[in-house]
């Protein structure tokens, strides 16, 4: 499934950020399932080279950056368990695209993130939230389990003991006590979607060759020994240091000038 995400209903490409929302105003701002499938084809238009974009930037059009899954929805289902099941089938597509673009990806934690808002925002490589970000497990106190990645995610990111903590626990964690623990990569006083919207334009900005390599080879540590990793790394700087990014950043750095990325 590809689409221009210029026209893509809630997608917008702008100083080349890729604006995909993940929740509309009202019901909570809870997950909304057709801005997750539209996100989807945004993010295939991207991964097929049919848009110009450096960054990705989920947001919610809310107050609330996601507060979660349709919980009505699943009481209303005729077959809860299917029901779910494809929910979460259409969730993790785009969680695994998130994980494949080779573009940076910012999640604008404003509000709430709780259940698989929490989900998105741990699947971006970086979230900013603030004094009102409020994370929340939310699984628990509906009965279910984890989905969108979160049960990975998030041991990788505060470490086992206090992922079962936070999960089982289920309660809330603001956004500086979230900053410390590392649940979020980035907090801010001030207004959390401008600062975000602010780092995806800079970052889409930046040498793109060297992110998408970047993002290539943290994504392939995962499953590689320190051996296999030290050839990948060489391979790659190597391969970059004749690419047209490579060459004017190293060239830039030389004459003390500021790198023009993508002028070539």
């Amino acid at each position: 499934m590809t689409s221009d995400p210029t026209t893509t209903p809630l997608a917008a490409v702008e100083d080349g950020v890729l604006t995909l929302p993940v929740s509309l105003e009202g019901k909570g701002n809870s997950l909304d399932s057709d801005a997750v499938d539209r996100a989807g084809a945004a993010l295939d238009a991207l991964l097929a080279g049919e848009v110009d974009a450096g960054a990705v930037l989920l947001v919610g059009l809310g107050k609330n950056f996601c507060a979660g899954g349709n919980v009505p929805g699943f009481a209303a289902a005729e077959d809860r368990s299917e029901h779910v099941r494809e929910l979460a089938d259409r969730l993790h597509a785009v969680i695994r695209q998130l994980d494949e673009v080779p573009v940076p990806v910012v999640a604008a934690v404003a509000g709430w993130a709780a259940g698989a808002g929490l989900s998105l925002a741990l699947a971006a490589d970086f979230s900013v939230g603030g004094p009102d970000t409020r994370l929340l497990a939310a699984y628990p106190g509906i009965g279910l389990s984890p989905d969108g990645g979160m049960s990975w995610r998030l041991p990788r990111a505060i470490g086992q003991s206090a992922a079962r903590a936070f999960i089982l626990g289920n309660e809330p964690v603001d956004g500086e006590r979230a900053y410390r623990m590392g649940m979020i990569t980035t907090f801010v006083e001030g207004d959390v979607s401008t600062a975000a919207r602010d780092l995806a334009v800079r970052l889409a900005a930046g040498p793109r060759a060297s992110h998408a390599a970047t993002k290539d080879l943290l994504r392939r540590s995962e499953g590689a020994t320190l051996a296999e990793q030290l050839d990948a790394e060489r391979d790659s700087i190597a391969a970059l240091a004749v690419s047209p990014d490579g060459i004017e950043g190293v060239d830039a750095f030389v004459a003390k000038r500021t790198p023009r990325f993508g002028s070539v």
